[in-house]
């Protein structure tokens, strides 16, 4: 009888990690990646470089319309995307203004620079979606 309690938890699936579906709206064509960066880290945002516990990934700008990241664990997080066009895996500038698209979780007002993690970032808690608008400066 001590051991039933034991044997119901182990018979319990372990829950899942999270998904974000993510939707990209407003791509100017479908050439090139989309290149993702999902970080629950304030100061490696949007540039998820700074953070070995970020989850990167690169997806077909033609199949940007709709596809899913997947989260290590619950948190807040902040996504950031570019446009790579060119597919050569970074944004292109042009005297210092991005010359590919970019779009934030959250779609927070661009005014210089980046947005702070704080726009961008929302709670997950379980699986959820967020839409991102592409903004293009050139």
């Amino acid at each position: 009888m001590a051991l039933l309690p034991l044997l119901a938890a182990a018979s319990v699936p372990p829950t899942p990690a999270p998904t974000v579906e993510v939707s990209i709206t407003g791509l100017r064509n479908a050439k090139g990646q989309i290149l993702v960066c999902l970080t629950t880290n304030p100061k490696a945002f949007p540039d998820c470089s700074k953070d070995k516990s970020s989850v990167r990934m690169a997806v077909k700008a033609a199949d940007a319309g709709d596809f899913a990241v997947h989260v290590p664990a619950t948190g807040t997080y902040a996504i950031a995307v570019v446009h790579d066009e060119n597919s050569n895996n970074k944004m292109d500038v042009a005297i210092f203004l991005p010359k590919e698209g970019f779009g934030f979780s959250r779609n927070p007002t661009i005014t210089v620079g980046p947005p702070k993690f704080k726009s961008a970032s929302f709670a997950v808690t379980g699986d959820m979606r967020q839409s991102i608008k592409m903004k293009y400066m050139l």
